[in-house]
């Protein structure tokens, strides 16, 4: 078990229930969501829209919440500067540039253009969330193994905890979407490989196909993954329906999950409503869903404490720190 340096120690508190679980709200999305609030016409999406709905949403949700994500163009410093971000969550800032180069079967992850890790810790963040796309059987999996190495050096000389997002895909060419049974190996071989490079907490995908229907096969899917993972991993939720990320969720923390990274399946119908409408849903029905989720989490997640030492420290630690 490792034992976490003092700084991210205090941002996974920070970032989690006093229980030790995550209710993490997602609001890091960058193109996809102009192209949601706009389909027919994304470009007239400003980013000042972008900003407007996030808040909005942050403003609303965030107190169910442990920690918000946000992405650092278009809301974590705005919504540190409106002071919307309550006392009790933890701010999880995304280092990632949006979308990917390379080609879609041999993805390519990078840093955005302009900021880095320690620009995240100086604002006051308490955890990076790094997203990355990775395949095992890429030919671009070891310079993606790399590439999460290097942020992961960065976060441990500025001693703020890594949220390690991977998002899978398809090496067939002419067949864009993964099967169940290889989104469970991707998924899961995922956990083993990338945890092991000085992660601190893995946002990870349901391990099956969206559209598996046979549930009986959800826990032991989930069950591997908490195998194959060595540090804590939460569930995000990949904009599917409310109703089905509720199961997932309930199956994934019983087989070991830490908790969730919510967004799209919380309050993804406010990007088609009017302004009264939305902040109507997104008090009650948004809300209620986000805090649901966080009795859920709170009764069957296992805690993060888990899987590190929490080592007490000498009376003269602070000579040698």
């Amino acid at each position: 078990m490792r034992t976490l340096p003092l700084g991210k120690l205090r941002g996974m508190q920070l970032c989690a229930s006093p229980q030790g679980t995550f209710t993490a709200l997602a609001l890091d999305h960058r193109q996809n969501l102009r192209r949601a609030l706009n389909p027919g016409q994304p470009e007239a999406v400003t980013d000042a829209d972008l900003t407007r709905f996030k808040l909005q949403v942050a403003s609303a949700l965030a107190g169910e919440a442990t920690a918000v994500l946000f992405d650092p163009q278009f809301s974590a410093a705005q919504a540190l500067a409106t002071g919307i971000i309550p006392k009790h969550a933890g701010l999880v800032v995304a280092v990632e540039a949006t979308g990917y180069s390379g080609e879609p079967t041999a993805r390519q992850s990078q840093m955005l253009p302009g900021w880095s890790v320690e620009k995240a810790r100086r604002m006051g963040a308490s955890m990076v969330k790094l997203l990355v796309y990775y395949h095992p059987d890429s030919k671009r999996a070891t310079e993606i193994e790399d590439f999460v190495s290097q942020v992961a050096a960065e976060c441990q000389q500025y001693e703020i905890a890594l949220m390690l997002e991977p998002l899978s895909y398809s090496l067939d060419p002419d067949d864009q979407k993964l099967s169940s049974v290889e989104k469970r190996y991707v998924v899961v071989e995922t956990a083993r490989r990338l945890t092991r490079l000085n992660v601190d907490l893995l946002k990870a995908e349901f391990p099956l196909d969206v559209a598996e229907a046979d549930e009986s096969t959800w826990p032991a899917a989930c069950a591997e993954v908490s195998t194959a993972s060595v540090t804590p991993w939460i569930l995000l939720s990949a904009a599917v329906d409310f109703e089905t990320y509720l199961r997932q969720v309930m199956v994934a923390c019983r087989a070991g999950a830490s908790g969730v990274a919510v967004g799209r399946a919380v309050w993804k119908e406010a990007v088609t409503m009017e302004a009264q409408a939305r902040a109507s849903f997104l008090q009650s029905m948004a809300r209620q869903r986000l805090a649901r989720l966080a009795s859920l989490c709170n009764a069957l997640s296992k805690p993060w404490m888990d899987f590190y030492t929490l080592a007490t420290p000498e009376p003269d630690w602070y000579l040698a720190y």
